[in-house]
């Protein structure tokens, strides 16, 4: 007994035997993921004047982990004010919630002083990118949102596209076929519904989708396959009246199968990498159904979820799952992925910089690769929670936000893509004859090649372009000089004229020429003392690519040489790493080895008198810094 009502002091407060017995009662329920019912009893213990950092953690998490992120700001503060040692996730959390209001001075010094702490991806992707808002605003309102007619006063979320149909989760009482509340969240477990997406975007009244898919528990985030005989959904660990759980006695969530027959789903079974102590959930199929992508907890992965993919075999079955890499995941949360119709990974993460809680980004598959991911921007993210964005064709879709102004905790919203045409003529620049037959290659702004098109008969192209977004545009013909422009695409939905105009190439491709003077190529640049191809040397490189590519029994020898400053060995060495990292570079993106050669010259083939000791200008030193690609076999 004295133990039981002995003083902790704890700056001014102190606790009683009472609110130590609701403190033991509100860990039951924090433990168990009873959030609302823990914040509830930890609040009245606050308001008495009771302090501790173990509450204030406990308070800011639950907030934190039911989505409540502004009101999590409040706690953590708290935390924070007692000076306390705590854990460096305690810091990222706080700069999360600090966004959630959207005071995102004091959000960049927490996370400043996370990165100071950690050797975390999430940190050292701020340290690089401090402007990352500035860039984030950059890009943004190529979206325009609007909200839904299908969302209730409780959560709807994670809507999918089953032919005509819209297929979502949702909380709500009218319509579900079991009224069960969940303890975590104090609302009906989910149950899948669909509406009718009408020709003029309007949606239908919400039915319950199916009685043998919904069960008593919560169902979710549905993908069906192209030909609508197939479905997987997200669903707690149930099937055929069986609940699992894990070690710890609580039901998670795993990604069963569905078969569509006669007008029903049927044989239900869970996928063969599901276990009971890991979640997997929100399935999205690739373009070409082959592959699954989905998120998870499994062990070992790099954060608190992870995406992978998986390969779907012509006989059904299913390889091994594999994580996408630390490109696409961070130690925070990678979640609610989708594949578009062209291949592009959307997904949710609030390990990426973005304006707060869960982002939208964008990955870009490329080079048989998902790509660095990018920020989709405003009005799709916002300081909340935004996740589980669809798209179709026609550059519109929805997506899932928990963001101040909606219906209910999580609502869906539709938004439209803001789109342009680019058009123009590839012309002769000194007859001004049109060019039919004309190559033209639409670029994004890294020079990643996005499509191609030959010109028609009246030597017109067009390109579907986005708004607000930076492209190279380039156009070829045989006796021609390549060209290139760079331009970007207005904020407005309307049509982009960018004419294109060819010179007769007056240098012809033949043995001894250099490439470099073709395509005004002086310098590849490298950063001091180094030899690794930059991304502005890369782009000047693609032409030397796209030129090997066409005429693919050609042979080139590359030659890179130095101006005289640095001593002559270490010009000769600088340049020689210099010339073979170029050659690797082309060989890496798809030019055999045996068609290249490579050295380094160093100081030794002055193009000028700028030796060592003449006294030079840097304009007649960069004379000398140069680089030549000489054909020395043409077909």
């Amino acid at each position: 007994m004295k133990a039981i009502y002995s003083i902790i002091l704890i700056g001014i407060s102190c606790i009683s035997f009472s609110q130590s017995s609701q403190l033991a009662t509100a860990d039951r329920k924090y433990n168990k993921y009873s959030y609302v019912d823990a914040i509830e009893i930890y609040e009245k213990v606050a308001e008495k004047g009771y302090q501790s950092p173990e509450l204030f953690k406990k308070l800011g998490n639950a907030y934190y982990f039911n989505g409540e992120l502004d009101k999590a700001a409040k706690w953590y503060k708290d935390l924070f004010a007692m000076n306390e040692d705590v854990d460096p996730e305690y810091y990222f959390r706080y700069s999360q919630a600090l966004k959630a209001i959207e005071d995102y001075d004091n959000a960049n010094k927490y996370l400043s002083l996370f990165n100071e702490k950690t050797n975390d991806s999430r940190g050292n992707e701020f340290a690089k990118n401090k402007d990352y808002l500035e860039n984030i605003e950059a890009i943004s309102g190529k979206y325009t949102i609007g909200k839904t007619s299908i969302n209730s006063e409780f959560s709807d979320y994670g809507p999918s596209y089953f032919g005509n149909q819209l297929v979502f989760a949702s909380a709500r009482k009218e319509g579900a076929l079991f009224n069960k509340i969940h303890d975590w969240t104090k609302q009906n477990f989910t149950d899948l519904y669909s509406v009718t997406i009408n020709s003029d975007k309007s949606l239908s009244e919400p039915q319950n989708f199916s009685k043998s898919i919904n069960s008593k528990f919560n169902e979710s985030s549905p993908v069906f396959t192209k030909d609508g005989k197939t479905m997987y959904f997200t669903r707690n660990n149930y099937l055929d009246g069986k609940k699992g759980k894990d070690d710890n006695k609580s039901t998670l969530v795993k990604i069963y199968k569905a078969s569509f027959i006669d007008n029903e789903w049927k044989n239900i079974t869970e996928l063969p990498f599901n276990n009971d102590n890991y979640s997997t959930a929100h399935p999205t199929l690739s373009a070409d159904n082959k592959t699954m992508y989905f998120a998870s907890d499994i062990p070992g992965g790099f954060g608190n979820s992870d995406i992978y993919k998986v390969k779907i075999n012509d006989d059904g079955t299913f390889g091994t799952p594999e994580n996408l890499g630390n490109t696409i995941n961070t130690e925070g949360r990678e979640t609610f992925p989708n594949i578009a119709f062209d291949n592009t990974l959307y997904f949710a993460s609030d390990g990426h910089l973005g304006l707060g809680g869960l982002d939208v980004f964008e990955s870009k598959f490329s080079n048989n690769q998902f790509q660095k991911p990018e920020n989709v921007g405003k009005p799709i993210n916002s300081s909340m929670d935004d996740f589980g964005f669809i798209v179709n064709k026609d550059k519109s879709g929805f997506f899932t936000s928990n963001r101040d102004g909606g219906s209910g905790y999580d609502d869906i919203y539709s938004f439209t893509i803001c789109a342009q045409k680019l058009y123009g003529i590839v012309t002769d620049v000194d007859t001004k004859e049109i060019l039919p037959n004309s190559k033209v290659i639409l670029f994004d702004s890294d020079m990643k090649k996005i499509t191609e098109m030959t010109t028609d008969e009246t030597g017109k192209y067009t390109f579907e372009i986005e708004c607000s977004t930076k492209y190279h545009v380039r156009a070829s013909k045989e006796e021609y000089e390549t060209t290139e422009k760079t331009f970007t695409s207005k904020n407005e939905t309307g049509e982009t004229e960018l004419n294109l105009e060819l010179k007769r190439n007056i240098f012809p491709i033949k043995e001894g020429t250099d490439l470099a003077k073709i395509f005004d190529i002086s310098i590849i640049y490298f950063d001091l003392d180094k030899w690794n191809i930059r991304p502005d040397a890369a782009k000047d490189l693609q032409k030397i690519l796209e030129v090997m590519k066409k005429h693919p029994k050609m042979e080139v020898d590359i030659r890179s040489h130095t101006d005289s400053r640095q001593t002559h060995r270490y010009n000769e060495i600088l340049s020689d790493r210099r010339a073979k990292s170029t050659l690797e570079y082309l060989v890496k993106n798809g030019i055999e080895k045996s068609r290249l050669t490579a050295k380094g010259y160093g100081e030794t083939q002055l193009v000028n008198n700028c030796s060592d000791g003449v006294k030079c200008s840097e304009a007649e030193h960069q004379k000398n810094r140069r680089s030549e690609f000489i054909i020395t076999k043409m077909e």
